[in-house]
């Protein structure tokens, strides 16, 4: 029998919320599925721990101890495997943070970094922002799965003269859990022209029926790794990543960036929350997956049966999908304007991940399934008479 409720709803309105209250021009009463964060209930062992250290009533800067890195080794041993160095770990308050961090740890302005679209937008508004320039190597879509250019990928960092790469793994938005031979590949073109790797493993949780592979397993130096609990289990409110760096000498690069943005401390929140779900947390993640999987497949069933011109990519990782509209026929503006004015829905218009997202969207899928239902049905009232 399950121990958690995902078909739950709770009202999230004037809760602060930017999925559900900050609406950036749209509709008041719009749908919003497009930002990662899901809509189920954090688990009681969490919110009783948070309370907690409320009722403690002191919150003055605070520090990880050294049990909250034998929950973090402990969490990668059972999860992925993976006998973590956590003497390599450094804390920040976001995944993007360290992202920013690294580019300014490992090149210089001006300096190439390479890409594969499309892919998180943060990825290439991070890069820009720090004054580097943005190579792109596209990913190739062969029958509804994405695949690696190995091909273009080595030529684009031999003709950028590229010096890092920025990783997503698992990939968001394609959702692709990238294969062990996938990986080794990519990794060696990297090796082979010094290219550093900055590898985003904030999904790596949220693979479905095969392991996830995290570049831990495959490089010893020049790479670094950001990951956080906070997709997991919807706690990025709480502000907490982890950035694991191989190399002592980026180490110290790194943290005298920390130094030069005036960052120390974390939240008390944040290292309490990620240190009781590193320890307590793999019954509700099973339940989670498994809850998932399930609307992933909802999804799929009722896109075939009712909107048979939708091409869904079935995802390998991840909670958001990637729904190919190419075959409408209409154009980006066209469809946003659909989606948002008949249908009442907010997506992720797929060109903001990269000029090959054109026609596509993105949506979020975790939500309680009536709730899921009501956004599909939704979905398919904007689009039945096309």
């Amino acid at each position: 029998m399950a121990m958690y409720d995902f078909d739950l709803e709770i009202n999230r309105y004037n809760t602060n919320s930017l999925k559900y209250d900050i609406k950036r021009g749209r509709p008041d009463n719009i749908f919003p599925l497009w930002v990662a964060d899901m809509d189920f209930k954090s688990p009681d062992f969490l919110i009783d721990e948070l309370i907690s250290k409320a009722n403690h009533g002191i919150f003055g800067y605070s520090e990880p101890l050294d049990d909250y890195f034998i929950a973090l080794k402990g969490y990668y041993k059972r999860q992925y495997d993976i006998d973590i160095d956590t003497s390599k770990i450094k804390l920040t308050n976001g995944v993007v943070f360290s992202i920013c961090q690294l580019i300014r740890s490992i090149t210089k302005e001006n300096d190439s970094i390479i890409i594969n679209e499309p892919v998180y937008y943060p990825f290439k508004s991070s890069i820009l922002a720090n004054n580097r320039k943005v190579v792109i190597n596209n990913l190739v879509n062969k029958n509804n799965k994405y695949y690696f250019d190995y091909l273009d990928f080595e030529q684009k960092i031999i003709e950028n003269n590229v010096k890092a790469y920025i990783l997503c793994n698992p990939h968001n938005p394609v959702g692709r859990a990238w294969d062990e031979d996938e990986l080794i590949k990519i990794i060696n073109i990297c090796k082979k022209h010094n290219v550093f790797i900055i590898s985003d493993e904030i999904h790596a949780d949220f693979v479905y029926n095969k392991k996830f592979n995290s570049i831990l397993k495959y490089l010893d130096n020049n790479f670094a790794v950001c990951s956080a609990l906070t997709k997991t289990f919807n706690i990025p409110g709480l502000q907490i990543a982890h950035t694991y760096i191989a190399d002592e000498n980026i180490m110290d690069k790194f943290l005298h960036e920390l130094d030069c943005v005036g960052y120390s401390q974390l939240s008390i929140f944040g290292l309490v929350a990620s240190q009781v779900l590193f320890e307590k947390g793999d019954e509700y993640l099973y339940e989670l997956k498994k809850y998932l999987w399930d609307n992933i497949l909802f999804t799929k069933e009722f896109l075939e049966k009712k909107l048979p011109k939708l091409k869904l990519i079935i995802p390998e990782a991840t909670y958001l999908l990637w729904i190919d509209f190419n075959e409408y026929n209409i154009s980006d503006k066209e469809l946003k304007n659909i989606i948002i004015n008949k249908c009442n829905l907010w997506l992720d218009d797929g060109i903001i991940f990269g000029l090959s997202g054109k026609g596509f969207q993105r949506i979020n899928i975790a939500l309680p399934r009536k709730k899921l239902e009501q956004a599909l049905n939704q979905l398919y009232d904007g689009f039945k008479d096309l």
